[in-house]
């Protein structure tokens, strides 16, 4: 993918971010991630039914790189198992930090592809990741009954 359309992609989610509205139904998982280091934090709101991620929704004040990956995350999670989406995700963590993956999991993800070379970027790539891996962690918890 060059650079210019990697750039279209960013700047389209964090212009006009998917899902950015909070909805007040407790039936969903409410995660918070934020950055200590600059000004990013996201409530992630996540709905899942039969192991299946039904819908996800985010608020918050973020970067671009934060707000762009977590509206792309998000598009490609809904609709994916709970274990696709752990290996989505795991396949994301790879290849922001330069180890194998598998480039067919990722589609649009694949704009932070050399997020590895400004380190910095890292961790606001990677923010809602670790946001949905707390909110997937809470469902499985819940549903072996480890409260």
């Amino acid at each position: 993918m060059d650079q210019e359309l990697k750039r279209e992609i960013i700047m389209e989610n964090y212009l006009h971010p998917y899902n950015k509205e909070k909805v007040s139904d407790d039936k969903y998982i409410n995660v918070n991630s934020n950055n200590e280091s600059c000004i990013d934090n996201i409530d992630l709101q996540v709905l899942i039914d039969d192991d299946k991620i039904v819908d996800i929704r985010f608020m918050g004040e973020a970067c671009a790189i934060s707000t762009a990956s977590t509206s792309i995350m998000i598009k490609e999670l809904i609709g994916k198992t709970t274990e696709e989406a752990l290996k989505m995700i795991e396949n994301f963590e790879n290849m922001v930090e330069e180890e194998e993956y598998d480039k067919e999991l990722l589609a649009e993800a694949l704009v932070f592809d050399d997020i590895f070379k400004q380190k910095s970027r890292k961790t606001c790539a990677t923010l809602p990741y670790v946001g949905i891996k707390k909110a997937l962690n809470e469902y499985r918890n819940e549903k072996n009954g480890n409260c």
